[in-house]
């Protein structure tokens, strides 16, 4: 059942009441495509999603994917599954949910496309350039993974793990696979706490009046990359069977410290400088056994010249609408009293 560019498709999304995946069912469903939402909302939630859940070609289905018949009695008549869910880096919960959770969901995925045929498109992370010295990360490029006693790794190691499953499958029972390694995705209906990305929680700080904090010397460097970038290439690796059996970055090459991003979030949001801030020491996470990945830059030239997208998205666009979108959020919900005009 693979799909041919240009077909409307019934396509399952796992993980869809998250930030991501709600991005990503507004898109197919506007594109016709038909979607099969799953989500257990253990860290996405509906609000997420009631906008379509009156569509036609939406249904949303709050289950586990570690369940497997429930989950192959809902996919079996679709042409794709994207699998973003997944558990997320253990700084402060257990490395085993992290382990158990990533390998069962995609396991049972996999299973299901080997008898269907459907194709997977998997969303990885570039958490699994690890170490690697060599910028920009291509994807072929080496992944230097930390030490196995050191926790934060557990993530970049599932996450490996799964794609190596995902070709394992491939070439065993001959269904199409695609790999995306995202670039920290940010935006409207991200998580507005430490899940959500540090600028979930700068914007958080901001409008409390309180002081940011900033893990480690902040002069580690990231790519962020706006969710509607993020999901055109998911789209585009959906649709184009050029995707097929490959893998791809796909974030945004501009790379930026975590401290000036702090310092961007501070005078978007309107606070003088200089502003309130605390340095967290990494030895404070994880028994004082914690390591981070100080630059972290993709080379999106495959994704350019297969999947024909970009993130032309500027990071100061972005957080502008992000910004807005989280403070409306704040408000309605009352979970903070504005410091700040």
């Amino acid at each position: 059942m693979n799909i041919e560019q240009g077909e409307k498709k019934k396509i399952a999304i796992t993980g869809a009441a998250g930030f991501i995946g709600s991005h990503l069912s507004d898109a197919l469903l506007e594109r016709g495509h038909s979607v099969v939402a799953i989500d257990n909302l253990s860290m996405g939630t509906r609000r997420n999603l009631e906008h379509n859940l009156a569509h036609p070609r939406f249904t949303f289905f709050e289950e586990d994917v570690r369940n497997k018949e429930y989950l192959y009695d809902i996919c079996a008549d679709c042409n794709a599954i994207v699998h973003l869910a997944a558990f997320k880096i253990p700084r402060y919960d257990p490395a085993l949910d992290t382990l158990q959770i990533n390998h069962d969901g995609t396991r049972n995925v996999l299973d299901i496309a080997k008898v269907t045929r459907c194709k997977v498109v998997f969303a990885s992370t570039s958490d699994v350039y690890g170490k690697n010295p060599q910028l920009p990360f291509s994807e072929d490029g080496n992944l230097v993974i930390g030490p196995s006693n050191v926790k934060r790794w557990s993530y970049a190691v599932s996450k490996l793990h799964d794609e190596h499953l995902c070709f394992a499958y491939q070439e065993m029972y001959d269904f199409p696979v695609v790999i995306l390694r995202f670039f920290g995705s940010y935006g409207p209906r991200h998580n507005m706490t430490w899940w959500g990305g540090p600028q979930s929680v700068f914007i958080n700080k901001v409008y409390s009046g309180e002081e940011i904090e900033i893990h480690g010397n902040g002069m580690q460097t990231r790519s962020f990359t706006y969710v509607a970038d993020t999901v055109k290439g998911i789209v585009a690796a959906v649709e184009k069977p050029e995707a097929n059996g490959e893998i791809f970055n796909l974030g945004s090459t501009h790379e930026i410290t975590i401290l000036e991003l702090a310092r961007l979030v501070n005078r978007l949001m309107g606070r003088e400088e200089p502003f309130p801030m605390k340095y967290i020491p990494y030895k404070s996470f994880s028994g004082g056994k914690y390591e981070d990945v100080m630059r972290r830059v993709p080379d999106v030239s495959k994704a350019q010249r297969i999947l024909g997208i970009v993130a032309d998205t500027t990071l100061e666009e972005g957080l502008r609408t992000t910004i807005d979108w989280h403070v409306s959020m704040l408000e309605k919900e009352n979970q903070l009293v504005p410091a700040i005009a």
